[in-house]
C-alpha cells in the first residue's frame, strides 16, 4: 500500500477549511510526515494518522511548515514514546530546528535526529528511496521524491506446474532468480533430472512507483527532472493566474503553472496543494485553470486520501 493523506492544505495561514501544511505518506504500515505545520498532531487525529512514525521531512524554514514539530513531539513524549525519531531538512536544519525544540522547559524523552540534506542526496531504505531536489523559494529549498525501487517480474505458476516444479521452496528461488534443479517421474517410471530458471518463468522487471511532493516554489526545471513519469505529483498552486505577479514576488506558482510542470513531466496525476486562503472554501477557478492545461487534476483537501496504485 502506498497512500496520501492530506492533513493541511492551507498557505501562509489556517482557515476554517483547511489547516496549513502537513501531508502523511504511508507505505506498507510505513508512516512519514512531509512538513508539519501547527496543528498537525490534531489533524493526524481527525483524521486517523498514526503517531508510530519515525519520519518528518520539511523543504523549508518558513514557520507554517514546521512549527507544529514542537507540540508533536511534546504529546509523543507523554504518550512515553521510547524510539529514535529523525527530522530532515535543507541546510540550516540543525540550527532552526534544535532552536525550536529548546521552547519551553520540558525535553524530549527519546532521541530526536536531525539530518540536513541538499540537491540529490538519498535517505536509502530497503525498498525505496527519498530523493532530494532542489526548488525555488529561497535559500535552500527542497523537494521530495518518494521512488520505489524496480520489483521482480511476475511469476509464472501454471507453467511451473507444468513443467513439473514442485510448488514451495524451489518457485521462491526461482523468482528471486536462481536456477534450480528438481526431478520428476519419467514415462518409463524412472527419475529424471531437469533445471529450470527465471529466464523461463519470470516476466520483465517492473517498475516500482514514484511519489513527488514539490514543497513551495516558483515553476522549475529540477521538480520537472525531478517528476518525470510520477504516479503522483503533489505540487503547490498558492495562486490563480489572475495573482501571477503575486506568485512571482513570493516565489509561488499558480494553478496554470503547476499544470504546465506536471504537463512538461508527463505525470499521471497531478494534486493540487498549499491554497491561498482566498480559495479556502471555492478552490474551482484553481482546477479549471489546471484542467485546461493537464486534465488528470485533483484540489487537495484536508482529510482527502489518495492511494497510488502500481502502474499495471
Amino acid at each position: 500500500m502506498l497512500s496520501v493523506t492530506f492533513l493541511g492544505t492551507s498557505a501562509a495561514r489556517p482557515t476554517v477549511e483547511r489547516n496549513v501544511s502537513a501531508t502523511a505518506v504511508v507505505r506498507g504500515g510505513e508512516t512519514m510526515l512531509f512538513e508539519c505545520g501547527e496543528g498537525t498532531q490534531r489533524q493526524m487525529m481527525r483524521y486517523g494518522v498514526s503517531f508510530t512514525l519515525s519520519d518528518i521531512f520539511i523543504t523549508h524554514f518558513h514557520a507554517d511548515h514546521f512549527l507544529g514539530i514542537v507540540g508533536l513531539l511534546r504529546t509523543l513524549g507523554l504518550q512515553g514514546r521510547e524510539e529514535p525519531i529523525r527530522l530532515y531538512g535543507p541546510r540550516g536544519s540543525r540550527r532552526v530546528f534544535t532552536q525550536a525544540l529548546s521552547l519551553g522547559v520540558e525535553r524530549a524523552p527519546f532521541e530526536v535526529q536531525i539530518v540536513e540534506l541538499g540537491p540529490g542526496d538519498r535517505v536509502q531504505r530497503k525498498d525505496y528511496d527519498i530523493v532530494v531536489f532542489a526548488t525555488e523559494h529561497g535559500r535552500h529549498s527542497v523537494g521530495y521524491a518518494l521512488v520505489e525501487h524496480t520489483r521482480l517480474g511476475r511469476f509464472d505458476p501454471e507453467k511451473a506446474k507444468a513443467l513439473g516444479i514442485p510448488e514451495g521452496p524451489l518457485w521462491g528461488r526461482i523468482h528471486k532468480g536462481e536456477t534450480v534443479e528438481y526431478e520428476v517421474a519419467g514415462p518409463d517410471g524412472s527419475t529424471v533430472r531437469r533445471s529450470a530458471g527465471p529466464s523461463e518463468l519470470v516476466g520483465a522487471p517492473r517498475p516500482g512507483r514514484k511519489l513527488v511532493y514539490s514543497g513551495d516554489t516558483r515553476p522549475c526545471k529540477s521538480v520537472v527532472e525531478a517528476a518525470a513519469g510520477a504516479d503522483l505529483l503533489i505540487h503547490e498552486a498558492t495562486f490563480g493566474s489572475e495573482e501571477k505577479e503575486r506568485a512571482v514576488e513570493t516565489e509561488h506558482c499558480t494553478a496554470l503553472e503547476a499544470a504546465q510542470v506536471a504537463l512538461a513531466a508527463r505525470v499521471h496525476r497531478l494534486v493540487l496543494n498549499h491554497l491561498s486562503a482566498r480559495y479556502s472554501a471555492d478552490s474551482s477557478v484553481l482546477l479549471d485553470e489546471a484542467r485546461a492545461v493537464f486534465p488528470h487534476t485533483i484540489v487537495a483537501k484536508d482529510g482527502m486520501v489518495i492511494d497510488v496504485a502500481f502502474p499495471e
